[in-house]
This record gives structure tokens, C-alpha cells and sequence, in this order.
């Protein structure tokens, strides 16, 4: 038996200093690092491309000068056609991009958790998921329109798939102790649902989300390099029919540009959504 005298912890010494634990130190010399060497990359590519063009080692026509590039993208943000194609194609495949989300992730769970519901959407999405999308485009602009319509609805018709998959994935492989703790406690379905089962797929429904945007932004830009109109890839499908290669290559940069920034912030939305979660504590 253990004597109750020695379990007790030993008393401190009146003037012995207090020890603190050690925190952790946070180094930023790895995140520094990875930053430098991807600076470092897009560098020395830029100064391939523009060195390249300017001393005749590759044809000026066919790959313009970078800072030449530059130029005439500064010129269309100042007049403002630049903008406004950024902001077409953007708002098309947002809203695409909600539609889906706002279909795909309910479908999802419910596929996980009704054998009706998957025994009916299943084969669906398994023929759906591999299949190119785009080929349906000649159909939406047959039951729609030629305007943003049939657009927003390719978009959202291909997002759809990889939500609706990620979001079953994440809500099927869950693990069934904490349902059961919860509803042994008395849990209803609809606090099931919100407290147990969408916190928990969390990680997965956002990771689906990720992959279905540049999903979107790649169907919004073909959608409109086949059916014409505003928009970045109207501007360059017309720029690429009067032979003006610094025009489409000026629509390659804002396509860098724009899927930079809309996977940034999307990392940091989720960053933001699983405060809670390990992976952000790491």
C-alpha cells in the first residue's frame, strides 16, 4: 500500500526560486525560409522569361517580355477593362461556387448518414466525379442562355462533385464515440448535426471547398474562352484572335494573380473556421 505521507508532493524550501516550465519556443526561421526559397523561384523564372525575350533566346512574339507584360496589364487596370474582366470572373465563379457548397455539403451528409439518400446519389456521383464537366456546357447554354447563366451553373455543376464527395468522406469515417457519449446524454438530431457531426467534418467539408474553388476559377475561365463575352478568358481568346500575344499573356498573369489571392484567403477562412482544431495549434 501506498503511504499516503510520500505521495504528498515535497514542500518548498522557503527561499528556493519557483521553477517555471519551459514554453515551447516558436521559431519563424523555417516559414522564413520557405518564403524565401519560393521568392526565390518565382525570380529567377521571371528573370528566365524576361532576359529571355530581351537578348533573342526566345521569340519575342511568341513569349513577350515580361516587364512588357507588366506594362500593358498596368495599362488595362488603369482603364479600367482589367478590373472589370478580374471582377466577371470572379463573381461567376463565386457564385458557382456558393451554389455548390450550399447543395453539395447537405447531400453529402445526408448521403453519410440515410442509406436511401446514398443508395440514390451514389452512383450518381460516381459517374458524375470522373466525367469532364465541360462537356455539358453545350446543353446549360441549350436550357439557359449564352450569358452568365449557363456559366455560373457549369460552375456550380462542377464543384459540386469534389464538396459532395469530401463532405461524405468526412461525415462517413467519423468516429462513433462521440455520437454515442452525445446522444447517451440525450442529444437530438438537429444538435447532433451542429454540435457533433459538422465540427467533427469540419477539416474535410473545408478541404473539399479547396479543391472545388480552383475548380471553378478553371471552369469559369474556359467557359468563357468558349462562349466569348467580358471576362478575363474572353479577353484573351479575342486578344489571341488579332494575334496580340502580350494581351493573352497579360490574362495568364491576372489568372496567377486572381488564383493566388483566392487560395490565400481561402487558407486563411480556414485557418479562422478551425481555431480549435490541432492542425491549427500546430
Amino acid at each position: 500500500m501506498i503511504d499516503m505521507a510520500e505521495a504528498r508532493p515535497l514542500a518548498r524550501a522557503p527561499n528556493s526560486p519557483v521553477r517555471k516550465a519551459p514554453r515551447p519556443s516558436r521559431s519563424i526561421a523555417p516559414q522564413v525560409i520557405d518564403i524565401g526559397v519560393q521568392v526565390t523561384v518565382v525570380a529567377v523564372i521571371a528573370g528566365i522569361w524576361e532576359f529571355g525575350a530581351r537578348f533573342g533566346a526566345l521569340n519575342p512574339f511568341l513569349l513577350p517580355p515580361l516587364s512588357v507584360v507588366l506594362e500593358r496589364l498596368w495599362e488595362d487596370v488603369l482603364a479600367g477593362t482589367a478590373l472589370v474582366d478580374v471582377g466577371l470572373t470572379l463573381y461567376r465563379a463565386l457564385v458557382g461556387f456558393v451554389i455548390a457548397a450550399i447543395i453539395g455539403i447537405p447531400a453529402g451528409i445526408l448521403m453519410a448518414r440515410s442509406a436511401v439518400v446514398r443508395w440514390f446519389l451514389d452512383p450518381l456521383v460516381s459517374i458524375g466525379f470522373p466525367m469532364p464537366k465541360i462537356a455539358f456546357l453545350p446543353i446549360f447554354v441549350l436550357w439557359f442562355d449564352i450569358y452568365d447563366t449557363s456559366k455560373i451553373i457549369m460552375v456550380a455543376f462542377s464543384c459540386f462533385f469534389p464538396i459532395v464527395s469530401a463532405t461524405y468522406a468526412g461525415t462517413a469515417s467519423l468516429d462513433k464515440w462521440p455520437i454515442w457519449s452525445a446522444r447517451s446524454f440525450g442529444a437530438k438530431e438537429r444538435e447532433l448535426l451542429w454540435e457533433v457531426y459538422l465540427p467533427m467534418a469540419m477539416p474535410q467539408i473545408i478541404t473539399g471547398l479547396q479543391v472545388a474553388l480552383p475548380v471553378g476559377m478553371i471552369t469559369t475561365i474556359v467557359t468563357e474562352m468558349l462562349m466569348g463575352g467580358r471576362g478575363v478568358g474572353g479577353a484573351m481568346i479575342m486578344a489571341g484572335r488579332f494575334a496580340d500575344s502580350v494581351g493573352v499573356f497579360s490574362g495568364i498573369v491576372q489568372i496567377i494573380i486572381l488564383g493566388f489571392l483566392v487560395v490565400k484567403a481561402v487558407e486563411l477562412l480556414r485557418r479562422r473556421i478551425l481555431a480549435w482544431h490541432p492542425e491549427t495549434r500546430r
